[in-house]
């Protein structure tokens, strides 16, 4: 409803239409944008004034709606639009908007904007109706009967939108309904921008204290909501309505530096752009290259970031092909052909963005320094970037063959854009409104949105900022309790880590259903999805949510608490200062009891040296069938080395001799294995019983310190064949916590 708005050919405080009145002047018309012009809303209200047309024939009134509307649908069905504006019409008539227009214009002129778009006849239909049910005697029912009971679904979920109260004194609960209405149907909410859109346009006649009050609650709450539903087209023309009420001193100072740049005698993006058009028309590839004037905000933002503004940072060129492949085409031809300035590149085509918005993004310089940004997409893009969600048709009929096809399921749902499905999730877990409300409005706050990807291939969207724990609740939801770290290309990185647009991201989750998450989680989570999941459990377990962030519990236990009896008697199976792998020796250790135990058997070695003594290096315990090699020491000693070990290397690097070495028959052999992990309770007890039930002997064992939640674990073992090493290390990988296994390797003294 808008009953205060008014005409905006009344005077008033300030002219929000002034944007697009100026881009229109400034612009050379028929080359730099195509645009449809404003309608004039007092002869809508006339051809009102003179009652519907006789029954079959479509009214004057609604006769641009109907040229918009079969530009995009030539073979839509009119008559749904004609009933609609019959009972429109007659429902509001009487009723004037404070300019003294007939209110009809007021639906009239939303539904039009919707037309243009591409809505399709059902949206167009219950935009015509979405104040009846509100302002007049037309009920839900009646609504039902005559159009249905989709338009019926519509028009109830845009009245209750009407009652909602956007401020900041907003009550929650209400606000949290609406999106839910919104969420089932998306069109809901299209209808909702078109109205406030055609309401800011017609501000100019309220006081200003009321001007701002909404123009305020339009930039905090409804333009990020067309942003992030990937409508364009009303998106950027809110901001500039806002920003003339809220800045109007940089606002005309904007408008200045616009007028003075289309005063100038040279047209640079015209010279590029007749640039980019050669350079295609040479490699033979079809496509229309258009200049995209930018709009008042997006010259302000320019001028901010780059202070003095020169002829190419007043727009962009947009350059439309017919197939994605065409896309690449373009880029490389532009590249090849012209300056690229390679850091102004993306794919947004590759990665669409949450918003469904797909391009790909680039700038070439010119001679004099100036930079031309460019953007490459297809026309099915520029439609869906333009109109988003609205562009995306009816999600009641049957889908597309295009939409069959689609890998990408969030997208291939029309209703259900990535942001909202995201949305719908977190606001059911939501423990309380207040909740959903403040983390919804911070949310909303969230201006730049980074790609991620997964091991397997698929990507997660998450905001600028976002940590490894937001990743996890995106992949997992409430799952994700159970992580307990993750590797950031290829490197191991806390939860806390701030993840970066492109970054590669394997979350590692543990096994215990046990699991919980930390309360320091709070402190790392910025998506809603994150803080309400782990505020949610907190809330449900008030002694919980030490998680994986406290230093009790590493696994320091007395190995005696695990399941494992051959390791219960190690003696260095007790947290012990770190010390070398080495040092735990090869010779044979003592049990609990003091009392000497057998020397273990070890793998033949066979030497060409006959008669010297063998000893395996410490150093990397070599196994069947490691390749080997070996060094003579004092007394005679040959060490046997895996040829790999940096041992060897420094070895050679003073001079010392190999000797030949190799297996003999006997398979069973001692080796050290280092087991990196998570801190978790039970966690060395776990490992020592993985060890055991695989059947090898811990002839020692070192735990270090905790450091920033990791624990390293250094095991020398007793294999009764070297054959079973591999099995043996997928099983202590498998362990809870732990996130690699590997043979010990130290680094060689210094020369």
């Amino acid at each position: 409803m808008s009953a205060e708005a008014t005409n905006p050919a009344t005077a008033g405080p300030v002219a929000p239409t002034a944007p697009q009145a100026l881009t229109a002047s400034v612009a050379p018309a028929a080359a730099r944008r195509k645009s449809r012009p404003r309608i004039d809303l007092r002869r809508l209200g006339r051809a009102a004034l003179l009652g519907p047309a006789a029954r079959g024939k479509l009214p004057d009134a609604i006769s641009h709606v109907v040229e918009a509307h079969r530009a995009h649908h030539p073979d839509a069905d009119l008559e749904p639009l004609r009933r609609a504006y019959v009972l429109a019409e007659s429902s509001h008539r009487g009723q004037m908007r404070k300019s003294g227009e007939p209110y009809i214009t007021h639906p009239l002129a939303v539904t039009l904007i919707l037309a243009e778009l591409g809505a399709e006849t059902t949206t167009l239909t219950a935009s015509l109706l979405h104040d009846t049910v509100e302002d007049t005697e037309v009920t839900l029912d009646q609504v039902r009967e005559q159009f249905g009971e989709e338009v019926r679904y519509l028009v109830d979920g845009v009245t209750k939108l009407e009652k909602v109260d956007y401020g900041a004194a907003a009550e929650p609960e209400t606000f949290r309904k609406m999106l839910v209405a919104t969420g089932n149907d998306v069109r809901v909410m299209s209808i909702k921008l078109a109205d406030r859109l055609h309401n800011m346009r017609t501000l100019g006649v309220m006081r200003p204290e009321k001007q701002a009050r909404i123009a305020k609650v339009t930039r905090d709450v409804l333009i990020p909501l067309a942003e992030r539903l990937g409508v364009q087209a009303l998106k950027t023309e809110l901001e500039d309505l806002v920003f003339a009420i809220l800045h109007p001193e940089e606002y005309e100072h904007t408008r200045e530096l616009i007028a003075a740049n289309a005063a100038r005698p040279d047209d640079t993006l015209a010279e590029v752009a007749d640039e980019v058009r050669g350079v295609l028309r040479e490699a033979d590839i079809p496509a229309e290259v258009l200049i995209r004037p930018r709009h008042f905000v997006s010259v302000h933002r320019v001028a901010r970031k780059r202070g003095e503004l020169r002829g190419a940072d007043f727009g962009r060129l947009l350059v439309l092909v017919n197939e994605d492949a065409d896309c690449y085409a373009v880029l490389g031809e532009l590249h090849t052909c012209m300056t690229p300035v390679v850091s102004e590149f993306k794919d947004f085509i590759a990665v669409p963005k949450f918003n469904l918005y797909q391009s790909l993004h680039t700038a070439v310089a010119r001679a004099d320094g100036q930079v031309a940004e460019v953007l490459i997409r297809t026309h099915q893009m520029h439609k869906a970037a333009e109109a988003g969600v609205v562009a995306l048709g009816n999600p009641y009929a049957p889908p597309s063959e295009e939409q069959s096809q689609a890998a990408d399921g969030e997208r291939a749902d029309p209703t259900r854009p990535g942001w909202l499905s995201r949305l719908l999730d977190w606001q059911q877990a939501a423990p309380d409104p207040d909740t959903f409300w403040s983390t919804l409005r911070e949310d909303l706050a969230q201006d730049r949105e980074i790609t991620v990807f997964r091991p397997d291939g698929g990507t997660l969207g998450l905001p600028e900022g976002a940590t490894c724990v937001d990743a996890a609740y995106a992949q997992y939801g409430e799952d994700a309790h159970a992580c307990i770290g993750a590797r950031v290309n290829g490197r191991l990185a806390t939860l806390s880590t701030v993840l970066r647009d492109g970054d590669t991201v394997q979350l590692l989750m543990g096994q215990d259903p046990a699991s919980e998450p930390s309360r320091e989680w709070l402190e790392h989570a910025h998506t809603p999805a994150a803080r309400i999941a782990i505020q949610r459990w907190l809330a449900t377990h008030p002694g919980g949510g030490t998680g994986t962030a406290e230093p009790a519990g590493t696994g320091a236990e007395p190995a005696a608490t695990g399941a494992a009896p051959r390791a219960a008697s190690v003696p260095d199976a007790e947290p012990a200062p770190a010390r070398p792998a080495a040092a735990a020796g090869a010779s044979a250790t003592r049990g609990a009891d003091s009392a000497p135990a057998p020397r273990p058997r070890r793998a033949d070695v066979l030497l060409d040296r006959p008669g010297a003594a063998v000893r395996l290096a410490g150093c990397c315990t070599p196994v069947p069938p490691d390749e080997i090699t070996g060094f003579a020491v004092r007394g005679g000693v040959v060490t046997v080395h895996r040829v790999e070990c940096a041992a060897v290397a420094h070895m050679k690097n003073r001079g010392r001799a190999e000797i030949g070495v190799r297996w003999g028959d006997t398979a069973e052999c001692r080796v050290t294995l280092v087991a990196e992990s998570f801190g978790r309770p039970h966690l060395l007890a776990d490992l020592t019983e993985a060890i055991a039930l695989e059947g090898a002997e811990i002839v020692s064992a070192t735990v270090e310190p905790p450091s920033q939640q990791r624990v390293r674990h250094t095991y020398t073992l007793q294999l009764p064949d070297a054959a079973h090493l591999p099995a043996l290390m997928r099983a202590m990988r498998d362990v809870p916590g732990v996130y690699d296994v590997s043979r010990a390797q130290h680094q060689a003294p210094a020369s």
